[in-house]
């Protein structure tokens, strides 16, 4: 297995968290590895601007505590997670609720006297729900408590039982179950399986299409189902920092010189890449964890997926809108924004000392005047006047997140052929947990081919490569 400085083992292109992901499998089974990437950052859309002390999200995604690989992928022990409030606030008809408080809660008979507790409790004493052991999730140390906007429970104690309930039933069943559902349009879904209409056009439907950022909810129904178990078992969170230190995490966690920013690659096979700087770099295999766009101009034939524009809008203010550290989704789809935070009573890092973010988020094409017609939405959504508010950054990708359309297939091949694979989150769920996911699928693609079990010391596994 040599190393010089034009060979690799696997050749990586693309920065982002799958191919980051990827590249710490490999390396831990000896395998030597280069990642290639054309930004100056690693990171992709998962990537933080800083602007006057604050730290900027550029596509402002939600995580959850429940995502199995922020815990079991290397390199991002020391990733902390700030989480929301438990729950959501809606915004409905003009009022703000409280809903899906009870996570945690792991069965239907389990959810239904939660429910009944939650109408009878002190306001302070509903839905406290712990986040995993295995995920680092903390308040600020030392931070006060963010105060909470006055909200009363979504619908009678019949509603929020019958609310409780499902999420319990799908934070407690596996996966493969899911998977193995009949598939729909989320939205179709949501409506056949007995929930009230009115907890679905308040609740579910404004969080999903938060999760997915989908405002038709046409995603397919076992990502949806995917996306809501993850909120049933968790708690929706931000990394401390910004997005983009998940990246950098795993970026310098790895072993110096694997990654170099700026290289810009313009061609691509089994056996080598030709870059503008360096000109051809040869390996024995090719990983192309790139976005779905980039990657089938690499690979021609790779299909190219639609996408789900996203716009986040970020405003400072002199002083923090009443609703603490919850997220604040809207039902009534009165505006443009279809969900908001005050980003820096959930993750103070994210602001200078003394200083308020509000992050919010627009699904779709942007409607022209947006700043104006997002400070106008705020004001319902918060109860408070915007008119100071300050604009920091406003950033827009058109191809933010890959739909999801029914059907779906969530473990799409990322193995082409014996030494050509690719992965990102077009291969799974378009999500962090999707992304994470199909670079260790990948990783284990490429070590069958090489003929490595995982597991092994380095020096047998470079003696049963060579």
């Amino acid at each position: 297995m040599l190393t010089t400085a034009h060979h690799a083992d696997v050749i990586i292109v693309g920065a982002g968290v799958a191919g980051l992901c990827a590249a710490h499998q490999l390396i831990d089974a000896g395998v030597t590895v280069r990642v290639l990437e054309a930004a100056p950052y690693v990171g992709g859309r998962m990537s933080t601007e800083r602007i006057d002390g604050f730290r900027l999200d550029r596509i402002g995604q939600v995580l959850s505590t429940a995502y199995p690989e922020l815990s079991r992928t290397p390199g991002l022990e020391g990733l902390v997670l700030r989480p929301f409030a438990p729950g959501v606030l809606v915004h409905s008809e003009g009022r703000r609720y409280r809903a899906g408080e009870n996570g945690g809660v792991r069965s239907a008979r389990g959810a239904l006297t939660a429910a009944r507790a939650l109408a009878s409790a002190p306001r302070g004493a509903a839905g406290r729900a712990a986040a995993p052991s295995l995920v680092r999730a903390s308040p600020h140390p030392g931070a006060p408590a963010a105060p909470a906007a006055a909200a009363r429970p979504l619908g009678g104690t019949l509603d929020q039982a019958r609310l409780t309930a499902a999420l319990a039933r799908i934070a407690a069943t596996p996966v493969e179950r899911l998977l193995a559902r009949p598939e729909l349009p989320a939205l179709d879904a949501l409506f056949r399986r007995g929930l009230p209409p009115r907890t679905v056009n308040a609740f579910l439907r404004p969080l999903l299409s938060a999760l997915l950022s989908d405002p038709g909810l046409t995603t397919s129904s076992r990502c949806a189902d995917l996306a809501l178990r993850g909120f049933a078992r968790g708690r929706l969170c931000l990394p401390e920092g910004g997005a983009g230190t998940l990246p950098e995490l795993l970026a310098a966690t790895l072993p110096p010189g694997t990654v170099r920013t700026g290289v810009h690659v313009t061609g691509a096979s089994i056996s080598s890449v030709t870059t503008e700087e360096d000109g051809p770099l040869g390996c024995r295999s090719l990983l192309v964890a790139t976005g779905a766009r980039t990657a089938a101009e690499l690979l021609p034939g790779l299909r190219v997926p639609d996408f789900h524009p996203v716009t986040v809008l970020h405003h400072t203010a002199d002083s923090a809108p009443p609703t603490g550290s919850a997220l604040v989704l809207d039902a009534d789809r009165s505006g443009p924004v279809s969900h908001t935070a005050v980003v820096s009573a959930v993750d103070p890092t994210r602001a200078p000392d003394g200083r308020v973010l509000i992050s919010s988020t627009v699904l779709g094409t942007p409607p022209p005047g947006l700043d104006d017609g997002v400070r106008s939405h705020l004001a319902r959504l918060y109860g408070t006047p915007t008119d100071d508010w300050r604009l920091l950054a406003v950033h827009h990708d058109p191809e933010a997140v890959p739909a999801m359309p029914a059907p779906h297939d969530v473990r799409r091949p990322v193995r082409l052929l014996s030494g050509l694979y690719v992965c990102g989150d077009h291969r799974e769920t378009s999500t962090v947990q999707g992304a994470l996911h199909s670079g260790r699928r990948a990783a284990r693609e490429i070590l069958h081919d090489f003929g490595i079990r995982p597991g092994y010391a380095a020096e047998e596994l470079r003696q049963a490569a060579a």
